[in-house]
């Protein structure tokens, strides 16, 4: 399956809305959608979505009902890890600085916490890597 990263603007519309909705038929992705194209195109791209491996389809009643097959959570990481490869050479450090500079940055309590401790384990790794290295 290709990444999120390599998908038309149009077929990262269509899949932002049924990762929104949890699942979706052509009917409730064109009420979600700004431009909307005829539902013969939505129904196009949601066919070659399905194709790429993108998304699979069940029958409800006499309408075709799309779920993603991958979960947010994993499409998030694939698009987070090529934004990283992509923009910031690989550096994860540089991608959460670049985060942390772009203002309004609101962090809670418990965001600032679970930084905190990603951040004293990466210490952690690091010295243990570089104890090994020596």
């Amino acid at each position: 399956m290709e990444s999120h990263a390599k998908l038309s603007r149009r077929e990262r519309q269509l899949m932002d809305i049924i990762y929104r909705r949890g699942r979706a038929s052509v009917a409730e992705v064109m009420e979600d959608m700004a431009d909307v194209p005829s539902y013969s195109s939505v129904r196009t791209i949601l066919r070659i979505l399905e194709e790429k491996g993108h998304l699979r389809h069940e029958k409800q009643g006499p309408r075709f009902v799309f779920r993603p097959t991958v979960s947010r959570d994993k499409a998030r990481r694939s698009a987070l890890r090529q934004i990283v490869h992509t923009f910031f050479d690989g550096s994860v450090g540089q991608a959460v600085l670049a985060l942390l500079e772009v203002g309004d940055v609101d962090l809670s309590e418990q965001d600032v916490n679970r930084l905190t401790k990603l951040i004293e384990q990466s210490q952690k790794r690091e010295g243990n890597d570089h104890d090994r290295s020596d």
